[in-house]
C-alpha cells in the first residue's frame, strides 16, 4: 500500500513538473507566484491539473435513501444559485526552489556556473573515519558490536546454532570514530540596482521584482551562500532593504554614476575580489541626466565594476517616459566583453528571454 502511495505521489510530482515547464513563461510573469515562496518551497497554481472527483455507484442503503432520483440535488442546504457551467478547479503544488531552478536551468538551457575563489568563512563537517574500542554509546556500531560478539562466542565454544543467541559484552563493543574536516564554501554577492526616478513606474519595478527573484533562485541554486545588497538610485544612490527596494515610490532626475559608486564602494569594503563571486545586477528605463555621467559610469564599469565581477548585467526596463539611450551606449562599449551582459525588458512575458540573456554565458 505504501509503495503504491510512493509511485503515485511520484506520478503526480512528474506531472506538476511538466505543467510548469509548459507554462514556464506564464509563471515567471506572475506575481502571485512571487508572493507565495517560502524558505525552501514555492506553492504553484495549476488550474489545468484536474482534482479527482469521487464516482457514485448505486447505494445499497443507510444515508442517502429515500425518494428521488439519482442526480436530484439534496434538500435542506442553502448554497450558491446553480449554474450551467463548470468551475474552475485550482490546485496548489509545491516544488522546492532547488527543483525549480532545475527546470528553469533546462529550459532556459542555462550552462552551469563556476564558483571562481572561496569565502573566508569555511564549513566544518564530521566524516566517520573508523571504529574504535571505545567511545560513547550514541555511536556504538551495532553490527561491528555482533560480529565481534559472534566471533568470541564461537571461538570460546559458547555459541550454540540450535538456540543462536548472541550476547555482546564490554570487550565486544565496537564504535565509530571521526573527524572533522574544514572545507571552504563557495559564496556569492549578488547586488541590485535599481533607477527609482521618474519614469520608472510600478509597472517597470514589478518586472524588476519578478525577475530579481528568478536570478536569485537560479544563482543560489550554483551556490551555498548568497548574499544580497539592494542599491537605488535617482539622482542620487543609497543602499536599502530588500523591502525597501520593491516597495519605494521615489521620483527625481537620474544619474547612474551614483549607483556604479555606491556599488564599488560596497564590493571594496565587503567583498574581496580573490574570494567572491561577485554578480552586480542593474535596472533601468535607459534614461540617464547627461552624456557626461554615461562617461563617468564607463569609466567606472571598465575600471573598477567589470574587472571585480564575475558579470555585470544590465536589463533595461522599457517606460514610455524613458529614452532609453543607456542601454546603446553600454552596446557600443562593452558590447564584445563577455564579462558584461545586456538585456531589453520590453514586458513582463520577455523576463524569461532577458534572464536567459544576462545568465547564458555561465560566467
Amino acid at each position: 500500500m505504501i509503495l503504491n502511495i510512493d509511485n503515485d505521489l511520484n506520478r503526480f510530482k512528474k506531472i506538476v513538473k511538466g505543467r510548469v515547464r509548459k507554462d514556464l513563461r506564464r509563471y515567471m510573469g506572475s506575481d502571485e507566484l512571487i508572493g507565495r515562496q517560502g524558505d525552501k518551497v514555492v506553492s504553484i497554481p495549476l488550474p489545468e491539473i484536474h482534482i479527482p472527483r469521487f464516482r457514485y455507484g448505486k447505494n445499497q442503503g443507510g444515508v442517502g435513501q429515500g425518494e428521488g432520483e439519482e442526480g436530484d440535488p439534496a434538500q435542506g442546504g442553502q448554497g450558491q444559485q446553480a449554474g450551467d457551467q463548470p468551475g474552475e478547479h485550482v490546485l496548489e503544488a509545491e516544488i522546492s526552489l532547488e527543483e525549480l531552478a532545475e527546470i528553469i536551468g533546462e529550459e532556459l538551457e542555462l550552462p552551469r556556473i563556476e564558483p571562481r575563489g572561496n569565502k573566508r568563512i569555511s564549513s566544518r563537517k564530521d566524516r566517520y573515519t573508523g571504529i574504535a574500542l571505545h567511545g560513547p554509546e550514541s555511536l556504538r556500531h551495532t553490527r561491528r558490536t555482533f560480529r565481534q560478539a559472534l566471533r568470541r562466542q564461537i571461538a570460546s565454544g559458547t555459541y550454540d546454532p540450535k538456540r543462536p543467541v548472541i550476547i555482546p559484552i564490554k570487550e565486544d563493543k565496537r564504535y565509530r570514530t571521526w573527524k572533522t574536516h574544514t572545507e571552504p564554501v563557495s559564496a556569492a554577492v549578488i547586488i541590485y540596482m535599481m533607477d527609482v526616478s521618474g519614469s520608472m513606474g510600478q509597472k517597470q519595478k514589478d518586472i524588476v521584482r519578478l525577475e530579481a527573484f528568478w536570478i536569485d533562485t537560479w544563482l543560489r541554486h550554483n551556490y551555498k551562500n548568497v548574499e544580497t545588497r539592494f542599491i537605488i538610485h535617482d539622482a542620487a544612490a543609497r543602499e536599502v532593504s530588500r523591502d525597501v527596494f520593491f516597495r519605494t515610490r521615489e521620483s527625481g532626475g537620474t544619474l547612474i554614476s551614483s549607483a556604479y559608486k555606491l556599488c564599488m564602494q560596497i564590493i571594496e569594503d565587503d567583498y574581496p575580489v580573490d574570494e567572491w563571486n561577485i554578480y552586480p545586477f542593474h535596472f533601468s528605463d535607459g534614461d540617464n541626466w547627461s552624456a557626461s555621467d554615461t562617461r563617468t559610469c564607463m569609466e567606472i564599469l571598465r575600471e573598477h565594476l567589470v574587472p571585480a565581477s564575475n558579470q555585470f548585467s544590465y536589463g533595461q526596463v522599457d517606460s514610455e517616459y524613458g529614452s532609453g539611450q543607456f542601454y546603446k551606449d553600454l552596446k557600443q562599449h562593452f558590447g564584445d566583453d563577455e564579462r558584461v551582459a545586456i538585456s531589453r525588458i520590453p514586458n513582463r512575458d520577455a523576463i524569461m528571454d532577458s534572464i536567459k540573456e544576462l545568465l547564458g554565458k555561465g560566467r
